[in-house]
C-alpha cells in the first residue's frame, strides 16, 4: 500500500469540541479511484467495505479497463477531515458498480454536495452519477483523475460528459494528498459561491 495512504496510525482523534458535521459523497464508474481518494485525505484510518472480486461477480460487472482490481466497494468507504475545533467533514465512498447503485440515494441523504470521479479510459460510466446528482438538485463537481499521462483535455471531457458551464472540472490524482484535498476545496468554494449567489 502506498505509504501516503497508510499514515493513518500517525492521525489525531476528533476534537471533543466538535458540533458539526457537514458530508460529502464521492461518486462515479466502478474503479475510477473513490475508495482511493477517501483513504489518500481522511485524517483516520477509513472505514472500507472492499471485497474481494470473484468469478461470479465478473460475470456481472464489467471489468475493462480496470482489469488489474482485485477488490471492489460493497456498501461505502467512510473518512473525516477536521475543518476546525467545531467542524468536521465527513465522506462517504459509494460503490461504483451498477448492482449497488440502489444505496446510491440513501447516501445522498442529508448531503452537502458531491464529487463526480471520472476516469477517461470508462467515461461513459460518469453519466448516471451525473444524473442522479442532477435529478436530486445536489451541487456537485467533477475531477478527472488521472491514471498516467492524460489524452484528454479538460475542454474536452467537459464537452463528453455535456457539463454545464457552471460545474467546475478539475485534474487530479487520487492517490496525493494534497490532490485530492484541492478537489474538495473546490467543492467547498463551489457550495460557498452557489450559496452567496442566493
Amino acid at each position: 500500500m502506498d505509504s501516503k495512504i497508510s499514515d493513518a496510525a500517525a492521525r489525531t482523534p476528533l476534537a471533543s469540541s466538535a458540533t458539526t458535521g457537514l458530508k460529502i459523497v464521492i461518486v462515479g464508474g466502478f474503479g475510477v479511484g473513490k475508495t482511493t481518494l477517501v483513504r489518500s485525505v481522511s485524517e483516520i484510518r477509513p472505514l472500507s467495505t472492499e471485497e474481494t472480486l470473484t468469478r461470479a461477480g465478473a460475470e456481472i460487472d464489467d471489468p475493462r479497463g480496470v482489469e488489474w482490481k482485485s477488490t471492489t466497494t460493497v456498501a461505502f468507504d467512510f473518512g473525516r477531515i477536521s475543518l476546525n475545533p467545531e467542524m468536521v467533514l465527513y465522506l462517504f465512498g459509494a460503490p461504483g458498480q451498477e448492482r449497488f447503485w440502489f444505496l446510491w440515494d440513501r447516501l445522498f441523504t442529508g448531503t452537502l454536495g458531491a464529487v463526480v470521479l471520472v476516469d477517461t479510459r470508462r467515461l461513459a460510466d460518469s453519466w448516471y452519477a451525473i444524473d442522479r446528482l442532477e435529478h436530486h438538485r445536489m451541487p456537485f463537481v467533477v475531477a478527472h483523475n488521472q491514471f498516467g499521462e492524460s489524452t484528454h483535455t479538460l475542454d474536452q471531457i467537459r464537452e463528453a460528459l455535456d457539463l454545464s458551464p457552471d460545474v467546475p472540472l478539475v485534474s487530479c490524482d487520487a492517490r496525493q494528498r494534497d490532490s485530492s484535498k484541492s478537489v474538495l476545496i473546490t467543492l467547498v468554494n463551489h457550495l460557498y459561491a452557489l450559496s452567496s449567489a442566493r
